[in-house]
């Protein structure tokens, strides 16, 4: 007889939750929210978008985002170019400033979140990671 488990969501939330609270002084000492490490990590795996595909990547509205999208451009982490094809679409771009924000505070995010993967053995834990990794690419 199998083991009962509970679903995914029910394991996996807590465990999100805990990391969304490692992550949020991180990111408030690097001054950028949640939603702009989202979005710079989003042009920085595909560096030119358009707002529309950004959102649709992120999964946000794109009428949301707009604020998001001035603060980061406000600081130098992105720039918004008019799009030579359609000029009243904006392509948004990652700056070599934003670029260098994004993997400070990935490196900062990835430091503490030893705090989470310390209570798995060495092979667990690179197992873990590399599982996620796929399922992750196969979305």
């Amino acid at each position: 007889m199998a083991t009962e488990r509970s679903d995914l969501a029910a394991m996996l939330g807590p465990i999100v939750r805990d990391l969304m609270a490692i992550e949020l002084p991180i990111l408030a000492a690097h001054e950028v929210s949640m939603w702009g490490y989202v979005v710079l990590n989003a042009l920085d795996d595909t560096p030119v978008r358009t707002q529309s595909a950004l959102a649709e990547a992120i999964g946000a509205d794109k009428s949301r985002i707009i604020g998001t999208l001035d603060e980061l451009q406000q600081a130098g982490l992105i720039e918004r170019t008019p799009d030579p094809d359609d000029r009243r679409v904006r392509l948004l771009s990652i700056t070599p400033q934003g670029r260098a924000m994004r993997r400070a505070v990935r490196k900062d995010i990835q430091a503490a979140e030893l705090q989470v993967l310390d209570g798995l053995p060495a092979a667990d834990r690179k197992t873990f990671l590399r599982l996620l990794q796929q399922l992750h690419a196969s979305r």
